[in-house]
């Protein structure tokens, strides 16, 4: 699975698209965890103390902000789906 990283996230991701292994129809918080298995220094960028997304973060699938989402994290993913991550311009 494909997912596409802008602005700081891309530099802790070394580069803009980073393929995950990982299994069909996962949901965004196991693809968030792995996200954080493999990147650890992102746990700090897209999590508060709490283990909590930060507001300033999107995770976008297909266009859709997942903290916006009738499921949330519990949202599916399928392989060809768009996910795309990023922060919110002067968030911090």
């Amino acid at each position: 699975m494909k997912v596409n990283f802008f602005a700081t996230l891309r530099d802790i991701a070394g580069g803009k698209t980073v393929e995950f292994d990982v299994g069909h129809d996962i949901t965004a918080k196991e693809l968030l965890d792995a996200i954080i298995n493999r990147f650890p220094p992102m746990k700090k960028e897209l999590l508060n103390q709490n283990g909590k997304m930060y507001g300033h973060i999107h995770f976008f699938i297909n266009g859709r902000d997942v903290q916006f989402m009738e499921d949330e994290f519990q949202t599916k993913i399928m392989q060809e789906d768009t996910v795309n991550m990023f922060p919110a311009v002067g968030g911090g």
